[in-house]
C-alpha cells in the first residue's frame, strides 16, 4: 500500500482501508506521487511531490494536481466511513481556492476531514498546505452515497 513506514491506519478500519490500495493496481494517485501518512475516518493525510509530474509549464503546481489530491483524500475518507459494502462514495461536486503558487522542488500535504457524515451524501474539505504548513489550496467536496454497481 505504501512505500514509506510512517502511515498511521486507524485499526476499526485497517482491513477495508488495505484492501483498496493493491500493489498490483496503479491509480492517479500512483502517477502523480501520493504518500498517505494517516488514514481514518476523521482525517486523510497524504503527501504530493512538485515536480515534473504535478506543475504546469510556468514551473509551479498545477491546480489540477491540488483538486485529484483533494478529490482522493475525501473519496476515501468518505467511503471508509460507510457501514455497508453494497455501497460507495463518488464525487458530485467539488471546488478549489488556489491560495498560494509553489515552485517545483517541494512537497505539499493534503489534510482531508469531513464537515458532514449524511446518509445520502458526505461533504469534506481538504487544506493543502507546503511543508512549513502554509496554505495552498482550500477545497470542499461533496459525495454522493450510492449503492454500489459491480
Amino acid at each position: 500500500m505504501e512505500k514509506n513506514n510512517r502511515i498511521y491506519i486507524e485499526e476499526a478500519i485497517r482491513d477495508k482501508a488495505e484492501m483498496i490500495f493493491p500493489e498490483s493496481k496503479k491509480t492517479m494517485g500512483d502517477a502523480l506521487g501520493f504518500a498517505y501518512t494517516k488514514i481514518s475516518r476523521d482525517e486523510m493525510i497524504a503527501e504530493m511531490p512538485v515536480n515534473e509530474n504535478t506543475i504546469q509549464p510556468f514551473g509551479i503546481l498545477h491546480g489540477g494536481a491540488s483538486v485529484a489530491l483533494a478529490e482522493t483524500l475525501c473519496s476515501i475518507g468518505a467511503w471508509l466511513n460507510l457501514d455497508s459494502d453494497d455501497k460507495t462514495a463518488v464525487g458530485l461536486e467539488i471546488n478549489a481556492n488556489h491560495i498560494k503558487a509553489v515552485r517545483s522542488g517541494g512537497t505539499v500535504r493534503g489534510i482531508a476531514r469531513p464537515v458532514h457524515r449524511g446518509a445520502q451524501t458526505q461533504v469534506w474539505e481538504t487544506r493543502i498546505e507546503t511543508e512549513s504548513g502554509k496554505l495552498v489550496c482550500i477545497s470542499r467536496c461533496t459525495l454522493a452515497i450510492i449503492r454500489h454497481r459491480s
